[in-house]
């Protein structure tokens, strides 16, 4: 399939980019290339890609700028859209909620109506494990994800509703992946798993924000390419949690992996909680085995050992970072 990838160089996306071009596919990868986190990440990444320039072009371009999108669909005959373009994090959408809100909600918008335009039927969109706070776990796709308790979640529950009514309408077909905390070599300055790896090398305090017993239901950056991948197949409308689909595993064990295969011991700075944040997440992923034949391959030590592998191999540039 010839496919517009949004977010090319994030984190997600370069390696479902990687993924798509190992299956044959043609790939047109756009992302505005933002400072929300250090550009150098999104440029070693996009960089990768543009080592396999016979099947992948990269455009600079935002989401939210309809003509210059309009511009690549009038150029290119897509097959689907893959949009994993967002601003993401859910503090920083405390402090600035309106980009999000253009970004993850408007710039939907403009991809949906251009696929109406340009008679483009399927979607994959990406969207959040935050939109279920406060809910019974596991989480299953079918509860009712109407109380978000961050700019973030509101916004991307915006676009999986938009995506829904252009479904409803227009025919298209939607994926929405629900990812569950992404890790992995490459990943995001912001998230904890990049943060804790290199304040223990650099001998910094880790900023622990409660008393780690918080828990996630982390997934492999290569786990969630592969579902986002197996998410073409056309669905109708559907939402499937991408999720590592165990017992949640606790900042204190990830810590604990950290240490073990850097050799060095964590200094830990707690602070409060913060209210933003949620105490647990636990994805169930029965759906996505059932209509994906997707289940992650990777265990959490397995893949922890793969990250700090990473950042020990590319700490000439990564100490500068800013985390």
């Amino acid at each position: 399939m010839n496919i517009l990838l949004t977010g090319a160089a994030g984190f997600v996306a370069y390696k479902t980019a990687e993924l798509l071009l190992r299956d044959g596919h043609r790939v047109t990868g756009i992302d505005n290339m933002n400072d929300y986190y250090d550009v150098r990440l999104k440029s070693y990444r996009r960089d990768l890609l543009n080592k396999k320039p016979e099947r992948f072009s990269f455009f600079e371009c935002d989401i939210e700028n309809r003509e210059a999108l309009k511009a690549l669909f009038e150029k290119e005959k897509f097959d689907a859209v893959i949009n994993l373009a967002a601003r993401a994090g859910v503090r920083y959408s405390m402090e600035n909620p309106f980009v999000y809100m253009t970004t993850n909600a408007l710039g939907t918008l403009n991809l949906l109506e251009l696929m109406r335009e340009f008679n483009v039927k399927k979607m994959v969109l990406a969207s959040t494990s935050s939109l279920y706070a406060g809910l019974p776990m596991p989480f299953s796709e079918d509860l009712p994800v109407n109380e978000p308790i961050s700019p973030y979640a509101a916004s991307k529950k915006a676009a999986e509703v938009m995506a829904y009514t252009y479904h409803h309408l227009y025919d298209i077909d939607v994926t929405v992946v629900r990812y569950f905390t992404v890790y992995g070599p490459a990943g995001r300055p912001d998230m904890s798993p990049f943060r804790f790896i290199q304040w223990i090398i650099n001998d910094t305090p880790i900023e622990l924000f409660g008393d780690g017993s918080q828990a996630r239901d982390f997934t492999y950056v290569d786990d969630i390419a592969e579902g986002t991948v197996q998410a073409l197949k056309n669905v109708g409308y559907e939402i499937i949690n991408l999720g590592g689909g165990n017992n949640p595993i606790s900042l204190h064990t990830m810590i604990a992996l950290m240490e073990k295969y850097l050799g060095k011991k964590a200094r830990i700075n707690n602070k409060p909680f913060h209210k933003a944040d949620m105490k647990e997440t636990w994805a169930d992923i029965s759906k996505a085995v059932k209509l994906l034949g997707w289940k992650p391959a990777v265990s959490f030590e397995e893949g922890i050992r793969r990250t700090v592998e990473w950042h020990l191999k590319e700490q000439k540039w990564l100490k500068d970072i800013q985390l």
